[in-house]
């Protein structure tokens, strides 16, 4: 079931209190989702969740009833109703009973300490796979057993695995591993393409290094010098542990400087955001 943050939602097109939200809707029919951050007010990289939406809609074989304008129109709306700055809005489409219901509201997020960053978090490995990696639809059962490995294991991500052994991705991130001035990435047709994963790829290699979107098995990555994760959320997160395999990947002059430079993109994106 979804739950809801702040006192007001968009469904469809009407502004509803908090208190009339039925968070049931997400286990009926299919869902296509988006989470954007909200940042100073604006939603992050907007034009790429949507064009993420949209290449999930078309993998299905579904039709969003909504525009772009119409689409930024709901979550700047929502953010101004709620007075919000800093967050994550989730925007959903759900399917169901031949028709499509626009839902549009903020989540609980958890964004890393201070000490994630300087100290790294830690991860497990999980064999996994997606139904269909390209395409952001609801697994509510997949989540679900995702979740629970990372709270019994009390770890930050559970690191997807395939039945190859070849790492894919995080259950809810990207998965970056480095190597001197080398860059390590599942390739895009195995793994859902990130909206932080393709703004780091740009940023990789505005700096200088080098990047190799392949499978690595998950047998290797003990010779890697660090790892990160990318998301919404977490941005560039350094992991410290891969179940019992240590890193320092947060002293990692690569992984600060990519870190370092995200965060500019950041900056760059909301003074030019109209």
């Amino acid at each position: 079931m979804e739950i809801i943050e702040n006192d007001y939602y968009i469904f469809n097109e009407d502004i509803k209190g908090s208190n009339e939200f039925d968070g049931n809707f997400i286990s009926k029919g299919k869902s296509l989702y988006e989470v954007i951050r909200i940042y100073k007010g604006i939603p992050l990289f907007f034009e790429k969740h949507i064009y993420r939406m949209i290449n999930s809609a078309n993998i299905s074989n579904l039709k969003l009833p909504f525009n772009n304008e119409k689409l930024k129109d709901s979550i700047l709306r929502l953010t101004e109703i709620n007075k919000v700055q800093f967050g994550n809005i989730k925007v959903v489409f759900n399917f169901y009973n031949n028709e499509c219901n626009f839902y549009c509201y903020f989540i609980k997020h958890h964004y890393p300490s201070e000490k994630d960053y300087k100290e790294g978090v830690a991860t497990i490995l999980f064999k996994g796979e997606r139904k269909n990696p390209n395409a952001k639809i609801m697994d509510v059962s997949f989540r679900e057993g995702t979740d629970k490995a990372i709270k019994n294991k009390r770890v930050f991500e559970a690191i997807l695995v395939d039945r190859n052994g070849n790492i894919t991705e995080g259950s809810k991130s990207n998965i970056f591993m480095v190597k001197g001035d080398c860059i390590y990435t599942s390739p895009v047709e195995d793994v859902l393409p990130g909206i932080t994963r393709d703004i780091i790829i740009k940023v990789v290699l505005e700096c200088g290094y080098k990047i190799k979107e392949e499978r690595v098995n998950y047998e290797n990555i003990k010779y890697m010098d660090g790892l990160f994760i990318s998301g919404t959320s977490p941005k560039v997160l350094p992991i410290n542990k891969v179940d019992t395999i240590c890193f320092d990947s947060s002293n990692n002059s690569v992984i600060k400087e990519i870190h370092k430079s995200y965060d500019n993109y950041i900056e760059q994106y909301v003074s030019q955001f109209s």
